[in-house]
């Protein structure tokens, strides 16, 4: 929901070499359900935290979810689910 700008302030301070999605008309956010009113501080409507692994080919393999801007998940875990997508193994169930 952030700005362009916000966005690649972002990016710029913590060094990330990849796109960061600004998506301050909520459109993606409403696409993909990802919409929290109300859910930030102050009552401020925010995207709900969510990450999703995709395959070379743009299929979605994994998805999290989570009620709490509070809440993410673990790089560890993320690398856990990446090592079992690689080596066609059962993933755990979604949050």
């Amino acid at each position: 929901m952030d700005t362009p700008e916000q966005s690649k302030k972002l990016a710029d301070d913590r060094g990330y070499a990849f796109t960061i999605l600004s998506d301050a008309e909520r459109r993606v956010i409403r696409e993909y359900d990802l919409l929290h009113t109300s859910g930030g501080p102050g009552g401020a409507d925010i995207a709900r935290p969510a990450e999703f692994l995709l395959d070379a080919d743009g299929v979605i393999r994994w998805v999290n979810l989570t009620e709490s801007y509070r809440i993410r998940p673990k790089p560890e875990d993320i690398l856990a689910v990446i090592d079992r997508l690689q080596l066609g193994s059962p993933l755990p169930p979604p949050n």
